[in-house]
């Protein structure tokens, strides 16, 4: 039959007999090396559905002459996993915070486990590295509102700021300008003052009329030197650090309208070894201060 093929004038070879406006297609063979790795994958096929699990079938499927469940393996290499952690989960239970600090081994657990737990968890407003933005405080420069130690971080944690735990860290920043406890040029003083306590140009006849107004309205709680104080959460007015900005729009806004952030309690959403993890990667990563 392939003698009546017509043959390629330029190439010799014979042609399949279909034909697009004047082209013909040649019958070239196809490579044995190609063909002989398609031969290959028709049996590797054939032998995976005679030893592994493959065909469905009502009510289950093939298992295979291996009976190999992808499915048992993971619960082994889980069950196997969770006894490391119960191993690993108990040393932390035995050791204190400043103990998981001072083992090397213990705190490299705990940085991975709370790695892990604040990119879940916290990195959602306080972002991916701890570095915060405005309205979230940044993690990594330890200068802290509530306190910086294990302790202070780990409390802070626990019972969250502002939250609905009885034991939350509390405190609240008058609206001096909403709620009409300063007049507007008042407010306007009191923001001049604040910029001069940060070192900053500031209109100095503002800052002589808001001294008064800063000690019988702010030093209660920022302290006399407007240095703050981590009892109430009253940050310090004296740095370059700023929680909701250090423009003098940001700070007239503050002043007139409060702020106050929430955080989460999470003493009932993590379990107890979990939250020393967090605290210990908290507290590293801000310098261990």
């Amino acid at each position: 039959m392939s003698g009546n093929r017509d043959k390629d004038p330029h190439s010799g070879m014979e042609t399949t007999g279909h034909e697009w406006d004047g082209i013909t297609e040649l019958d070239t063979p196809l490579p044995r090396w190609w063909l002989w790795i398609w031969y290959g994958t028709i049996v590797f096929a054939l032998v995976y559905w005679v030893l592994m699990p493959a065909w469905p079938y009502p009510g289950g499927y093939t298992k295979g002459i291996l009976h190999n469940s992808q499915r048992v393996q993971v619960a082994q290499d889980l069950k196997a996993l969770q006894a490391q952690r119960d191993v690993q989960g108990r040393a932390l239970t035995n050791a204190s915070l400043d103990q998981i600090e001072r083992d090397p081994k213990l705190q490299a657990y705990a940085m991975t486990l709370g790695q892990l737990t604040f990119n879940a968890n916290c990195a959602a407003c306080h972002g991916a590295g701890g570095t915060g933005s405005k309205g979230y405080p940044n993690l990594r420069d330890d200068v802290w509102l509530w306190g910086g130690s294990l302790q202070d971080i780990q409390t802070t944690l626990i019972h969250g700021i502002r939250s609905q735990d009885p034991e939350a860290r509390n405190s609240k920043m008058p609206s001096f300008g909403a709620d009409g406890l300063l007049k507007p040029a008042e407010v306007n003083d009191l923001t001049e003052y604040v910029v001069a306590l940060s070192r900053r140009p500031a209109n100095q006849a503002a800052v002589a009329r808001a001294a008064p107004l800063f000690a019988n309205n702010c030093a209660v709680c920022h302290a006399a030197d407007g240095k703050g104080n981590a009892t109430f959460g009253a940050p310090n007015l004296t740095d370059k650090d700023w929680l909701y900005g250090g423009d003098r729009a940001s700070i007239h806004d503050q002043i007139w309208n409060g702020r106050g952030g929430v955080m989460p309690n999470w003493g009932k959403r993590l379990d107890a070894n979990t939250l020393k993890a967090l605290t210990v990667y908290i507290h590293a990563n801000a310098g261990g201060g």
